[in-house]
């Protein structure tokens, strides 16, 4: 299958009708095309599981890697479960769908630029990605809250049963650490990840403040320590590629309406990933 890629998106959010459109309109290049899909599906269960079987009925392998919208316990949502309970029913849904997530074991892409180990992340966020002068995070909430520039998660994304999200975040990331120590030796990665796992993509964001949901430092060396081909990632709503210490990041996000509607691609473009020629690093449009 000469002409199978590995492509990806992410921030589908397809409570918008323009986004829900332009998901039915999503297909593989090649029968035996993967999908990579780097979060924020969907607030309400429904259209999360709507996504998700539509996707993977077209494509030969979906990869899942939640997002913060997906966490939510949005209101009005007949699914009310918080937290790791919420969480745990994502998982179970998309392997009923025959989906990869980050709980299950890490698949090799033997395909155009492979062969790689494409590892799905969970890691959250932990506020260390803080604005200048701020020490602490207490000191960068309160900055944020000054500023008026605060996620939705602080209402929506529930920690439970772990007291904060910052706790929920140092037990993702040791458990992710101890699963990619022990990934297949002698193959690069592809880490696919809802938020950047450095911190540079972050300094162009309009609100300087919002950096405190997009990621945590911990994860600053793991590109090279896990030996990534490529990392994907999604949740700025900036999609452009960047290097960083000679490895691709690529931000697939397609984002709100009113976020791609001024663009000048088209909407709704799947990333080549491994193989492809990437998007200039670029200022955003919001």
């Amino acid at each position: 299958m000469p002409n199978r890629s590995l492509v990806a998106i992410s921030d589908l959010h397809v409570r918008y009708k323009k986004n829900k459109e332009i998901v039915e309109t999503l297909r593989p290049s090649s029968p035996g095309d993967w999908l990579l899909v780097a979060g924020d599906v969907a607030e309400v269960f429904d259209d999360f599981v709507w996504a998700m079987r539509l996707l993977s009925d077209r494509f030969s392998k979906v990869v899942w890697a939640p997002g913060n919208h997906e966490l939510w316990t949005y209101p009005g949502d007949k699914v009310t479960l918080r937290g790791v309970e919420r969480y745990h029913l994502l998982v179970e849904t998309c392997r009923s769908l025959g989906v990869v997530t980050p709980e299950d074991p890490y698949q090799v892409w033997d395909g155009p630029g492979g062969p790689a180990v494409v590892a799905p992340l969970f890691l959250l966020y932990d506020y260390t990605f803080r604005p200048e002068g701020t020490t602490t995070a207490e000191e960068a909430l309160e900055r944020a809250y000054d500023a008026g520039v605060v996620c939705t998660d602080e209402m929506f994304l529930h920690p439970d049963p772990h007291p904060t999200r910052e706790a929920w975040c140092a037990d993702r990331l040791k458990e992710t650490e101890k699963r990619l120590e022990d990934r297949p030796e002698g193959l690069p990665t592809v880490l696919v990840n809802h938020y950047p796992t450095v911190r540079e993509p972050t300094r162009v964001l309009r609100y300087p403040e919002f950096a405190l949901w997009c990621g945590t430092e911990k994860t600053a060396d793991w590109h090279v320590r896990f030996d990534a081909a490529a990392v994907v990632y999604g949740h700025l709503h900036i999609p452009r590629t960047t290097w960083h210490d000679g490895v691709r990041f690529d931000e697939v996000s397609l984002g709100y309406p009113r976020e791609w509607q001024p663009r000048p691609s088209a909407p709704g473009r799947l990333r080549s990933i491994l193989t492809g020629d990437g998007w200039p690093d670029r200022p955003p449009r919001r």
